[in-house]
């Protein structure tokens, strides 16, 4: 072992624990192109021993699943990554022990994923405060069969390594129109700003699975997150209904829509839209209405801490996410 004064620099890898806590992993081409691309990167693998399991359309049976979360949470790992989404992480939530993962967490492990992982995430966040991530999952973002992308990749590296600090986006042009879409639209200035607030959020539709139950977070003057894939307009529409008749909407102090994704308009929409959305919303509250954010089921996306404190910076076109390195 080199001492202190051998001038010789040992490097440790960071450590990164598989495990599948929702539906089975079903393409596992995909799965070994990810652990691949993530040893290729530098990376320690563990796969947890039922990363692979199935049972019926999950990736084991619940007891199964609840064992291979625990098992993450005492891998001591500085990422514990999920293989993929799905459903089935909302059955498992009574049974979770969340001091379990608290304590992982304050230990240094930093639970990533999205999609279905939205439900673990926000449950943590309701019943102890710890942060968690948003960000890739192990096949659909390192397991891809082209390149993984660059960004998510390095958004992904500064998370792992403790160097993210925030992030950055530029907003659709149609999100800054006066009047156009019914979203924010910038002051005389240009600008639009939030000092300190909660961000949570994730999949829409996982969040609204999640309203009268111990296990949505009551966060006020909070900045809120959404995402969503093959969901039509319309429903999205239908389950922002359901969180602002809930009251959830109005206790924020800004709605950050990410990308929507994968669904198809028919004819008789007329006019119907993702924009049309977007105004209605815009409507129904007081808070800024944000799109554009590079989060979601794509390929680009970045690491967002779910539950910690940010600052939100908007000038023009040019957005902000800033946390600095507490988290």
């Amino acid at each position: 072992m080199a001492g202190p004064g051998s001038g010789i620099l040992l490097l440790v890898k960071k450590h990164i624990y598989i495990y599948s806590p929702s539906s089975a992993v079903r393409d596992k081409a995909a799965f070994k192109r990810g652990v691949r691309r993530l040893t290729t990167l530098g990376y320690e693998v563990e796969l947890d021993e039922t990363a692979l399991s199935s049972h019926q359309r999950f990736a084991g049976d619940d007891d199964t699943r609840l064992a291979a979360i625990a098992r993450a949470a005492a891998s001591g790992a500085d990422v514990a990554l999920i293989s993929r989404g799905g459903y089935g992480l909302t059955r498992l939530l009574p049974h979770i022990n969340y001091k379990a993962l608290d304590k992982a967490v304050s230990r240094g492990t930093r639970f990533v994923g999205l999609s279905d992982f939205t439900a673990l995430q926000n449950a943590l966040l309701a019943k102890t405060g710890a942060v968690s991530w948003a960000g890739p999952a192990l096949g659909e973002d390192f397991g891809t069969e082209g390149q993984p992308d660059d960004i998510m990749e390095a958004c992904f590296d500064d998370l792992i390594t403790g160097q993210g600090e925030g992030t950055g986006w530029r907003l659709p042009k149609i999100a800054t129109k006066s009047g156009a879409d019914g979203a924010w639209q910038p002051g005389a200035e240009g600008k639009f700003g939030v000092k300190s607030a909660v961000l949570w959020g994730g999949n829409l539709a996982v969040l609204c699975s999640l309203v009268g139950t111990p296990y949505l977070p009551q966060v006020k003057g909070g900045i809120l997150f959404l995402e969503e894939v093959h969901e039509h307009p319309y429903r999205l529409e239908r389950m922002l209904t359901q969180l602002l008749h809930a009251g959830v909407l109005a206790q924020q102090k800004a709605i950050v829509l990410g990308q929507f994704t994968n669904y198809k308009l028919v004819p008789h929409d007329k006019g119907f839209k993702l924009a049309t959305v977007v105004a209605w919303l815009q409507r129904q509250i007081k808070a800024p209405v944000l799109t554009g954010l590079p989060f979601g089921h794509v390929p680009t996306k970045v690491v967002l801490p779910v539950g910690a404190k940010v600052a939100l910076a908007v000038e023009d076109r040019d957005a902000f996410l800033l946390w600095g390195h507490s988290h």
